[in-house]
């Protein structure tokens, strides 16, 4: 999903459109006031004061990008950037900037702040859209390990203890006798830990995890 936030209507409009010609989901925001409210919706049931500036915030599988103006009336873009890298979510949302002539200093600065990117007003619409895929691809993949840390969360600590010796490729009887547990102790905790995890085979949780 991108989020296109911009008060210049003409302009989100256009990148609205252009979004949509390349098949890509997108949603618009007016402000940086009206973003953050959606973001300040998120894992909550929509109620409250975060509802009324915007839709319900969620997490696109296929990752979200935010394009962002640097100049906007009310909160800036630099602000905002600022208030979103606050967000444990913000490594999930890579930030593009676009920016006019004048406003390239800040733009460059919030790049070595851990901005995605940043566009020069006017910019090359393919150039631009190429560089949201790029930053989709790396909002999904961390995503994914999003998802794996909250498996890895659900383990106990001794299922932690029989997940490292299952990585190292140890069977059965040897995690039994190096944790001094019964080989039946074993096979709950691994049963356990391929459930939690969401996985079938040894094969396959090394591979979620390498």
């Amino acid at each position: 999903m991108l989020h296109i936030v911009d008060d210049d209507a003409d302009l989100r409009d256009a990148l609205v459109w252009m979004a949509k010609s390349r098949q890509l989901p997108c949603v618009a925001y007016a402000s940086g006031e009206q973003f953050l409210g959606a973001l300040a919706s998120y894992g909550r049931n929509g109620s409250g004061t975060a509802a009324e500036h915007a839709a319900q915030f969620s997490f696109d599988p296929k990752g979200d990008c935010v394009l962002l103006d640097v100049r906007m009336a009310g909160i800036s873009g630099i602000a905002t950037f600022d208030l979103l890298a606050e967000l444990p979510i913000s490594k999930r949302l890579p930030v593009i900037f676009i920016t006019g002539h004048g406003d390239v200093p800040m733009a460059v600065d919030a790049l070595k702040r851990g901005a995605f990117d940043f566009f020069e007003k006017p910019f090359n619409d393919n150039a631009l859209f190429d560089r949201v895929q790029e930053a989709l691809e790396l909002s999904r993949q961390a995503g994914e390990m999003a998802v794996v840390y909250q498996r890895l969360a659900n383990l106990t600590t001794r299922e932690r203890e029989v997940l490292d010796l299952i990585l190292l490729g140890k069977m059965n009887k040897l995690i039994a006798d190096q944790l001094g547990i019964s080989m039946r102790t074993v096979e709950v905790h691994r049963a356990n830990i391929f459930d939690k995890m969401e996985v079938k085979t040894a094969v396959e949780l090394a591979g979620l995890l390498k």
